[in-house]
């Protein structure tokens, strides 16, 4: 299954499921370098009630229509991984709504285990909230770095797919300040000199 090590793999997942649901913007917050708090926010397609519920069950994605759909993947995530093995180690609040429908559906879960399911007033997209990250898996929490290396990890995370994807308006809020800001506007020179500053992107050369 999908290993979650630290905040940076949880902030991987979870925006490549954004990216996968076509959003145009990502927001993701973390809080003590993610060891308290992930939060990600995108305006993509959002999910059923139905496809939300089954978010949280192993193996179970809504990316395969049919059988075929395996020989022709374009998603970047298909196997409906990430948000049950997250939520086996952290409680997760899972907040979605599609764009057509007039109500959302949030969903908490901790530790594997559903708290709550409820309609919920939303925006369309989805939103994921993790916190208590390793409650439960002392052994793994040790293994974690500091808060501000953690938090390195996850600037370089969203870097990267930041440059993957131009035309994807990222924002990352670290302990309540923007630290990095992309303006979604396709065009790759501009989110490198959102992340990187004029004076070394004045520097590169293309090739």
């Amino acid at each position: 299954g999908e290993v979650v090590e630290r905040p940076a793999s949880i902030v991987k997942e979870l925006a490549e499921n954004a990216l996968d649901a076509d959003a145009t913007g990502i927001d993701i917050e973390i809080e003590n370098g993610g060891l308290d708090k992930v939060v990600i926010s995108d305006d993509g397609s959002g999910m059923s009630k139905e496809d939300a519920e089954l978010a949280f069950l192993r193996h179970a994605t809504s990316k395969l229509k049919t059988a075929s759909d395996l020989f022709c993947i374009e998603s970047l995530g298909f196997r409906g991984e990430a948000i049950p093995s997250i939520a086996a180690v952290a409680q997760v609040e899972l907040t979605t709504r599609q764009p057509a429908s007039d109500v959302g559906y949030k969903i908490i879960v901790r530790g594997g285990q559903k708290l709550n399911s409820s309609p919920w007033g939303t925006p369309p997209g989805t939103q994921i909230m993790v916190t208590d990250l390793f409650y439960n898996t002392p052994a793994r929490h040790k293994f974690l770095k500091s808060p501000v290396a953690e938090a390195g990890r996850v600037r370089d995370l969203v870097a990267k797919l930041a440059l993957a994807a131009p035309g994807v308006a990222f924002r990352l809020t670290q302990d309540g300040r923007i630290v990095l800001e992309t303006p979604g506007n396709a065009k790759l020179s501009d989110a490198m000199l959102a992340i990187y500053g004029r004076e070394v992107t004045e520097k590169m050369i293309s090739v």
